[in-house]
């Protein structure tokens, strides 16, 4: 029987790979959650941010058990942010007539004489510049 157990070795060091990832990324969500935070003044995050830095163990937990509840919240708050913005550009691209349909557009009207071959040249520079 082999004593250094190579099987074990390979899954400890993925164990501690896997925690230390997850450490990161709770640290970077916090980080990025006290700097989201309306809430807190420029003093209120400064020392939160010192705090995880320079006690990441205890500033993370403190953190958790004192803001954590509201984390989620701002969190939603900035996604339907996001969402809304999103939606109010694609409203307004959709609404906005191509350089095609408004050139079709002025075609019909000098096809049917509503406007002139110089009304036609003048709008058509303008819609292709």
């Amino acid at each position: 029987m082999d004593p250094d157990f190579p099987l074990l070795s390979v899954f400890l060091y993925m164990l501690w790979f896997f925690c230390f990832t997850m450490w990161l990324f709770l640290m970077f969500t916090v980080i990025t959650d006290v700097f989201r935070s309306h809430d807190l003044s420029g003093w209120g995050k400064a020392g939160w941010t010192v705090l995880i830095i320079v006690l990441p163990l205890i500033g993370l937990l403190a953190y958790l058990i004192v803001r954590g509840s509201s984390m989620h919240d701002r969190q939603a708050r900035q996604v339907a942010s996001q969402a809304d913005m999103w939606r109010t550009e694609v409203r307004a691209a959709a609404g906005r007539p191509s350089a095609a349909d408004e050139l079709s557009r002025l075609a019909d009207l000098r096809d049917h004489g509503v406007i002139s071959t110089n009304e036609f040249e003048r709008e058509k520079t303008k819609i292709l510049a």
